[in-house]
C-alpha cells in the first residue's frame, strides 16, 4: 500500500507555541539537522513551515498513487567523517538506506557512456578510457585528496568563520598541521588546477566537467574554486544511497526525533515578519506569533530579506538576482514495467532542448526495483530534472520539453514510451508555488570565486539571528546543508 505523506503529517496543524528557545524558519534539511541537534541539547524549538509537508527540496509527495521526489533524488553523506553521518551518530537517528554500487552513468553527446564508479582507481581507469590518459590520474587523485581534506576540516571547525575569542580557541584546539594543505587552493579556480594537469585543451573533458559541476555547484570550471569544485566532482567517490519510500523517509526520522524531544513542527504556517524585541525576537506567522531568544533561518536569503524588519540586517545579506540563479524543470514519470537496472541515476548530455536551447544536460533517477513504498509491484517511478537559468524571466513550454526528454530516454533505451502510463512536470512558477522560493530558484546559490561558502554559511547576521540551508552553503546537496545545520546549531548552543 502506498501511504500518502500528507496524511502522516496531518496532525501537525497544532496550536502554535507562544514561546521557544529557537524559532526556526523553514523545514529543509539544514533546519531539521540544526533543530535535531538543538533538541538533543534540551532546547525548545518551533519550526515554521509554509508547505503541507516538511523537508523543502529534500521531500517527497504522492500523486496518482505514486511517490515522487520534490527535488533531491540522491543521498550522499553517510560516510564516516561527513556531516550527515556525524549528526546521525550524535542523535542516534537511523536511516534504512540502500548503498548503490554504481552512483551514476553519464551519456555524452556522442552517445558514449561514462560510468562514475564509486572506487577511485576504477573511476580513474574509466576516465582514462573515455577522455584519454593524459592528466586524468594526477587530476582525480588530487581532487579526491582535497575533497577528503575539505570534509575533514569542515566537520572539525564548526566555529568557522570565528566571531569571538571562544570561536578562535575552538579553531586552534581542532587545528591539525595537515589543514595547511588547503591554504594554496582557497583562491584558486578549478580552471587553474585543470591547467596544472594539462586538461584545458581536452574540450570533450571540459564539457563533461562543466555538466558534472552544474549538478552540485551550479556553475562552471572557470568560476568555481578548487576547494568547492574538487568536492563537487568527487561526490560519486563517496557512498551514494537510495532511500526506499523517498527522501520523505529521512524527513520523517528527523521530525519524529525533534518532536519526541519537545520540539514543534507547524505546517501551513508561514513566517511573515521577524522583529527584535527586548529579550530576543518575535516571529509573526500566518496564525499567530512566537517569541524566541534566537532565530534560525533555513529559507533562501532572498525570502528572508522580505520578512526581516531591520533594514540594517538586510544589507548584510549577499542577495543575488534571478539572472545568476537557476530554477528547475522537473518531471515525474511512471512506467508499467520494472526493469532491474545496475544503475539508478543518469546524466544525459544534449545540445539544447525545445524552449531551452542552452540546456546541455538533464538528470534522470529511477526508483529501486525493491522499493514498494513508492509504487506498486511491477511499476517504476522516474524523476527527471534540468536547470532553468534566470527563472524570473523564463517562460518554458513544459509539454515540449517533456516530449523531447521522453524521446531521448527511449533513444538511449532507458524507457519505452509504450510503457509510460503517467507523467507530470513543473517549471519555475510551480517551484515558486510549491516551495515559496523567490523566483522558484532551487539548488542553492551558484558557487563563485568572489563569494566563498564560509562567508555566508551560518553567518551571524546580527546578535541572535543565524542562517543555514543551501543559499548559505550552496550546492553539495544533503552534505552541504547538513554541514550548515551543524554549524548553526553549534553557534547557537554556545550562547545558552
Amino acid at each position: 500500500m502506498i501511504v500518502n505523506p500528507a496524511l502522516e503529517f496531518g496532525n501537525q496543524r497544532s496550536e502554535l507555541h507562544s514561546e521557544a528557545d529557537v524559532a526556526v524558519i523553514g523545514s529543509g534539511m539544514g533546519s531539521l539537522v540544526a533543530s535535531a541537534l538543538l533538541a538533543k541539547a534540551g532546547r525548545k524549538v518551533v519550526i515554521f513551515e509554509r508547505n503541507y509537508l516538511p523537508g523543502g527540496c529534500a521531500s517527497s509527495y504522492k500523486r496518482k498513487d505514486y511517490i515522487f521526489e520534490s527535488g533531491a533524488t540522491t543521498l550522499v553523506g553517510l560516510d564516516r567523517g561527513m556531516p550527515l553521518k556525524a549528526v546521525l551518530d550524535i542523535t542516534g537517528i537511523e536511516l534504512s538506506a540502500l548503498k548503490l554500487e554504481i552512483p551514476m552513468k553519464v551519456i555524452l553527446p556522442d552517445d558514449s557512456v561514462v560510468t562514475r564508479y564509486n572506487n577511485l582507481e576504477s573511476w580513474i581507469c574509466e576516465a582514462e578510457r573515455v577522455f584519454g590518459k593524459s592528466g586524468q590520474r594526477s587530476f582525480w587523485t588530487q581532487c579526491f585528496e582535497i575533497s577528503q581534506q575539505v570534509w575533514s576540516v569542515s566537520s572539525r571547525h564548526l566555529s568557522f568563520p570565528p566571531r569571538n575569542l571562544t570561536d578562535v580557541f575552538q579553531l586552534l584546539r581542532n587545528f591539525r598541521v595537515s589543514d595547511i594543505k588547503l591554504l594554496p587552493f582557497m583562491n584558486m579556480s578549478l580552471e587553474k588546477l585543470m591547467e596544472k594537469h594539462g586538461l584545458l585543451k581536452n574540450l570533450r573533458f571540459l564539457r563533461f566537467i562543466d555538466e558534472q559541476l552544474i549538478i552540485t555547484a551550479q556553475n562552471k570550471h572557470g568560476d568555481v574554486d578548487v576547494l568547492f569544485g574538487a568536492t563537487s566532482l568527487c561526490y560519486t567517490l563517496f557512498g551514494n544511497y537510495y532511500l526506499p519510500g523517498g527522501m520523505i523517509e529521512m524527513v520523517k526520522a528527523f521530525t519524529r526525533y525533534i518532536q519526541d524531544r519537545g520540539g514543534q513542527l507547524v505546517l501551513r504556517e508561514e513566517a511573515i515578519r521577524i522583529e527584535k524585541i527586548e529579550k530576543g525576537f518575535q516571529v509573526s506567522s500566518t496564525n499567530g506569533f512566537t517569541k524566541a531568544r534566537y532565530v534560525l533561518s533555513g529559507i533562501p536569503v532572498n525570502n528572508l530579506s522580505a520578512i526581516l524588519e531591520s533594514e540594517q540586517i538586510k544589507e548584510k545579506l549577499h542577495l543575488r538576482e534571478s539572472r545568476v540563479l537557476y530554477s528547475a524543470f522537473q518531471a515525474g514519470l511512471v512506467l508499467k514495467s520494472m526493469e532491474i537496472k545496475d544503475c539508478l541515476h543518469y546524466q544525459i548530455h544534449v545540445n539544447g532542448l525545445p524552449d531551452l536551447p542552452d540546456c546541455r544536460s538533464f538528470f534522470v533517477s529511477f526508483s529501486h526495483h525493491e522499493d514498494r513504498k513508492r509504487c506498486a509491484s511491477g511499476h517504476t517511478v522516474v524523476s527527471v530534472s534540468l536547470h532553468i537559468p534566470d527563472p524570473a524571466n523564463q517562460c518554458v513550454k513544459k509539454d515540449l520539453v517533456l516530449a523531447a526528454i521522453i524521446e531521448k530516454l527511449e533513444m538511449f533505451q532507458l524507457i519505452k514510451k509504450a510503457d509510460l502510463i503517467y507523467s507530470h512536470c513543473s517549471v519555475a512558477s510551480d517551484w515558486e508555488f510549491w516551495t515559496g522560493r523567490h523566483a522558484g530558484f532551487v539548488g542553492g546559490y551558484p558557487q563563485t570565486l568572489k563569494v566563498k561558502p564560509w562567508q555566508m554559511q551560518s553567518s551571524r547576521l546580527a546578535p541572535g539571528i543565524f542562517l543555514c540551508g543551501d543559499t548559505v552553503y550552496p550546492g553539495q546537496g544533503i552534505p552541504g546543508v547538513a554541514l550548515s545545520g551543524l554549524i548553526a546549531a553549534e553557534k547557537i548552543r554556545q550562547l545558552f
